[in-house]
């Protein structure tokens, strides 16, 4: 070990958490997972977000790679890979924290660890895929979620699990396969199984945009659909987009013969919910829930129309800045997430939030893609627009 180690590095030495079970059926399962030819890590250095690998290696009987990740006093990250990977199939579990640019680091580093130490396939599982919303050009900006494809193939990874992209065309960004994983079946057990009287619900997305998601939950719950129209907050289709904002003319000649038709500025109508809601229970449904001023507002909107409760079910909870404490001092009933995201302190924060666990999904695709199996019955009554 270097010198310039912290005292107290986080050593990734595996457990499954079984308590009661004996240390030789431990070893037993790590020998065969071994002897299988895959392992599975955390490049996590946070202790919080390795909690989703723990359950996950716990459901495939297994135990966590040992390595050592962690930070230099100088801010730099260091991965160190504490075991032979030659000729096997690795995987990568990263959840990314509110520090998403040392996630992506640790993430970079142990993949490119680990293809240099001669693993034979390397698999990043990433529930939550971090700047997934930056996807779209925006004036003179960038698609930085194509960028950290394009570092991702170069660090050496050679597919990606990843769960309920903010944009399904982010795929295309990507040079090797990409398992887009949905969380709807466990949103959707959650309705039926946590939400009394789930039947006198309605299925509420918060803009136009959701209305496809909301759909496909509506038409699967056999419930009704409504949906919020003329939001006050800016969404990405009011961002300024460089192709339709030409620069500023300045002491420019134009064309005698060019005559452009007149283009209206765009205005958005009253705030409007289109569907009844007045006795039921609402239940908006979408992928990210960061800031929640738009989901304060919509249960807002929501009450004053007669839903007398409001329930939010989010795939990637992020719950950025003041989240916890506006979702308690808000008309907001319930906020369900799933782990794809470490979230513990809002919780404590707020006990409306809740949390799905979606460990089994993830677990039962790394079984799959080792063992070359089809993926399609993780697909099974999913539609296109879910």
């Amino acid at each position: 070990m270097r010198d310039s180690q912290p005292k107290h590095p986080r050593v990734s030495s595996g457990g499954n958490g079984r308590e009661s079970a004996p240390r030789g059926l431990h070893d037993s399962l790590a020998m065969n997972a071994a002897r299988s030819g895959y392992r599975v890590f955390s490049a996590n250095s946070t202790a919080a977000c390795t909690e989703l690998a723990k359950k996950i290696t716990e459901r495939l009987g297994a135990e966590l790679g040992k390595s050592v990740v962690y930070q230099e006093t100088n801010g730099e990250t260091r991965v160190e890979i504490k075991e032979s990977v030659r000729g096997q199939d690795v995987f990568i579990i990263q959840t990314i924290p509110r520090d998403v640019n040392t996630a992506v680091m640790e993430l970079l580093i142990m993949a490119y660890a680990l293809r240099t130490s001669c693993a034979k396939n390397i698999i990043g599982v990433i529930p939550y895929f971090p700047y997934s919303k930056q996807s779209k050009m925006r004036k003179r900006g960038s698609i930085v979620c194509k960028l950290l494809a394009s570092m991702l193939a170069k660090a050496g990874l050679t597919h990606i699990i990843t769960m309920d992209l903010h944009q399904k065309e982010i795929q295309g960004f990507f040079s090797f396969p990409v398992d887009n994983l949905r969380a709807s079946p466990f949103l959707l057990q959650y309705i039926q199984e946590e939400i009394p009287d789930y039947r006198n619900a309605v299925i509420v997305a918060k803009s136009p945009d959701a209305a496809k998601r909301a759909q496909s939950y509506a038409e699967r719950l056999r419930l009704g659909l409504a949906v919020i129209h003329g939001e006050a907050q800016c969404t990405e289709q009011d961002m300024d987009d460089g192709r339709h904002s030409p620069p500023t003319v300045k002491n420019t000649t134009l064309h005698t013969g060019l005559e452009l038709p007149f283009m209206m500025a765009k205005e958005k109508p009253p705030i409007t919910v289109v569907g009844d809601v007045g006795g039921r229970i609402a239940i908006i449904v979408d992928d990210i829930i960061d800031d929640v001023e738009s989901f304060v507002a919509a249960a807002e909107i929501l009450k004053e129309r007669g839903a007398y409760k409001i329930f939010i079910m989010a795939t990637h909870g992020l719950l950025s800045a003041d989240a916890p404490r506006l979702i308690e001092e808000s008309s907001i009933d319930e906020v369900v997430v799933t782990n794809t995201v470490p979230h513990e302190v809002q919780k404590l924060q707020c006990p409306k939030i809740k949390t799905v666990d979606i460990s089994l999904i993830l677990s039962e695709a790394i079984r799959r893609i080792h063992n070359g199996e089809s993926m399609a019955y993780l697909f099974r009554n999913i539609t296109m627009d879910d």
